[in-house]
């Protein structure tokens, strides 16, 4: 069965869409027929994986249309850490693309060892204060400089948000933090037409914890508090991304938290 495109004509944004969950959110945007523009850090063992990323990209396109001669995928290097990069990435997806629809705030860093100053301030600085700037250049795009104004953002958060871990304390607050942007967005850029929501995923296999789901034991033990009985995999965050993005589906759906979790929280309680 063949799904209607539901982003055609749509300009979408990514933060850390290289890899994981957001290289996943990036690609069914272009399937569903959006330009898309992904930031990532930019380093140079990143190579192999942007050019896997282009051509599965340029795959998705001709597919779509064959005739079609225009590129609707960019790469934008840049630390999202820093204030002035989200100001840049935004600047490069108008000049390529023209406007901004939809922006997915999904860049962080989790390391889960003995915290230090340094993980600290590395883990703040790129999950909260990072995504801050960036939300903030692309609300500034969607509200003041585009017309009509309007658009779609998406804070990527996390299940950690509502409960605590062990050597989490420097990581829960900040996804907690992204729960909190995304409210007190949607309140602020409500008279804009912008809805701000955040997804909450759960456990999902990502290079993140890739290392740490090779222990058989720990991985069994984690399905089985999953009423869905399986760990996430990274595209099942990809279906709420473009339902929180579609104005058809979701235009009164603002200041929301959506869990994608296979049921983990209500199974903690």
């Amino acid at each position: 069965m063949t799904l209607p495109k539901l982003l055609v004509g749509k300009v979408a944004a990514v933060t850390g869409g290289l890899t994981g969950i957001g290289r996943a959110i990036a690609l069914e945007y272009l399937r569903h027929g959006a330009s898309v523009a992904i930031n990532h850090l930019g380093t140079p063992d990143e190579s192999t994986q942007l050019e896997e990323l282009h051509r599965e990209a340029d795959e998705i396109i001709i597919n779509a249309d064959a005739t079609e001669q225009k590129t609707r995928f960019i790469a934008v290097a840049g630390d999202i850490s820093q204030p002035e990069t989200g100001t840049k990435f935004v600047a490069e997806i108008v000049s390529a693309f023209g406007r901004l629809d939809i922006f997915v705030s999904n860049a962080g860093v989790c390391q889960f060892r003995e915290i230090d100053l340094a993980l600290l301030n590395q883990t703040i600085s790129t999950n909260l204060s990072g995504a801050f700037y960036a939300v903030q250049s692309a609300a500034r795009q969607m509200s003041l400089s585009q017309s009509p104004p309007g658009g779609s953002i998406i804070g990527i958060s996390s299940i950690s948000a509502l409960v605590g871990g062990g050597l989490q304390a420097h990581y829960t607050p900040t996804k907690a933090g992204i729960s909190s942007l995304m409210q007190s967005c949607a309140v602020a850029l409500g008279k804009y037409g912008i809805r701000c929501n955040a997804l909450l995923p759960g456990t999902i296999r990502t290079q993140l914890n890739e290392d740490d789901l090779k222990d058989e034991e720990k991985r069994r033990y984690m399905e089985g508090r999953i009423p869905l009985g399986r760990l996430g995999k990274t595209a099942d965050l990809a279906g709420p991304a473009v339902f929180l993005a579609c104005e058809e589906l979701s235009g009164y759906v603002t200041g929301a938290q959506i869990l994608v979790d296979g049921g983990l929280f209500v199974n903690l309680q």
